[in-house]
């Protein structure tokens, strides 16, 4: 219990400020002020969902069958749909009842997963900046922090030779995530290659965040670390129907990989849920087994408003890279501007445009923003003339 607030737990105190609660009210006091709202800081794709997936749920809800409690063998089409669907694309064979287990959205399955897998006092290697929920999901399982460093020079990716040998050895669980939120990163087959190495010589659990799977540019196509040597024996990786394809209110994923941790995942979510609603199970369903074309043609949606951004922001001297993946770009603060949040809470307040600061995702975001390409280029290139007339 903590002191001055008897119904608050020490794992409740520790969770770290949202920063989504912060912009919001930011962007009420906008609102106040009759600004026209452009929200360019949550990553909630404004693209629709399948129609083969609404119709699929609209059949459902009539379906009396789905009303009831969704015991796991209910979610074995939804497992089944998820093995085929990586088979197709990977190449490599997943057992529906050993190595997929569904999920109420992979934040979810996140947090119940390291409440399976660790003890409290274990220590979870994070990256930094990263993604907010890691660190709540961290303190909610009572793990001891130790942040990785992505630094621009590395190509936002981890230097796991850095990490020295005894944190190594106590480490439980390494969390990567690729093509990367907030960064736009994104990662080799070697890198992957190097962190199962890196995993199997520590004992340490791998868990692969990939929600941008599909969400890739031009050439490049995002591996997999389950698909790389020894990566079954070390790794899970979360997926999630909110990005490919467009369903983030859906809450529906999955998580795939090791079989023992599958199982603790599931042991654990046995006792809290009883899955999601079968319509929405069977809504994902009918999006995984939709062509390659169809996540390829929305993937070009947000490739041509990464151009229209990143070619305004250039175009007014805020200098800024050219991602290869994901929803978002991320990018120092211009001129000689150091905090982000000040940066990012005046600019609602006084213009209506509303960025993720990049302090919100760990110390090593401060300087950064990032932009969600969540609005049509016209939109965005408003935005950039908005946040040029703030800047002067």
């Amino acid at each position: 219990m903590m002191k001055g607030n008897r119904w608050v737990s020490r794992r409740a105190a520790q969770m770290p400020a949202s920063m989504f609660h912060t912009m919001d009210m930011a962007k009420c006091r906008a609102r106040e002020r009759r600004l026209e709202i452009i929200d360019l800081s949550l990553g909630s794709s404004d693209l629709p969902a399948p129609e083969m997936a609404i119709a699929a749920l609209r059949q459902a809800i009539y379906d009396r069958e789905t009303h009831g409690y969704c015991m796991h063998s209910g979610t074995a089409a939804l497992r089944q749909a998820a093995a085929a669907w990586y088979a197709r694309r990977y190449g490599h064979v997943l057992d529906p009842d050993a190595n997929i287990q569904t999920l109420i959205g992979s934040q979810e399955g996140f947090a119940h997963l390291l409440l399976a897998v660790t003890d409290p006092g274990d220590t979870i290697l994070l990256p930094d900046p990263g993604y907010p929920s890691y660190f709540g999901a961290a303190a909610l399982a009572g793990l001891q922090v130790v942040t990785l460093p992505l630094t621009e020079e590395r190509g936002f990716l981890p230097d796991l030779t850095a990490v020295p040998s005894d944190l190594a050895r106590r480490a439980r669980v390494l969390v990567l995530s690729y093509p990367n939120n907030p960064t736009s990163a994104v990662a080799s087959a070697d890198f992957f290659e190097q962190a199962v190495t890196f995993c199997q010589s520590n004992e340490i659990l791998l868990v692969h965040d990939f929600p941008y799977v599909d969400m890739v540019f031009g050439d490049y196509e995002a591996p997999s670390v389950l698909a790389v040597p020894g990566g079954m024996d070390v790794a899970i990786e979360l997926y999630t129907c909110s990005k490919s394809y467009h369903m983030g209110g859906f809450r529906i994923g999955w998580a795939a990989g090791n079989a023992d941790a599958i199982a603790a995942l599931n042991r654990v979510k046995g006792a809290i849920d009883f899955n999601q609603y079968v319509g929405i199970q069977r809504a994902a369903v009918a999006a995984l087994n939709l062509p390659r074309s169809e996540t390829r043609r929305t993937a070009r949606v947000f490739e041509e408003r990464r151009d229209a951004l990143v070619d305004a922001l250039n175009s007014v001297g805020w200098k800024t890279r050219l991602p290869q993946a994901s929803m978002y770009v991320w990018t120092r603060l211009p001129g000689d501007l150091h905090d982000s949040y000040d940066f990012a809470i005046h600019l609602v307040e006084e213009t209506g445009v509303c960025v993720a600061p990049g302090r919100a995702f760990g110390e090593r975001g401060e300087g950064f923003v990032r932009f969600a390409l969540v609005r049509e280029p016209t939109v965005l290139r408003e935005a950039v003339q908005r946040i040029q007339r703030f800047l002067d």
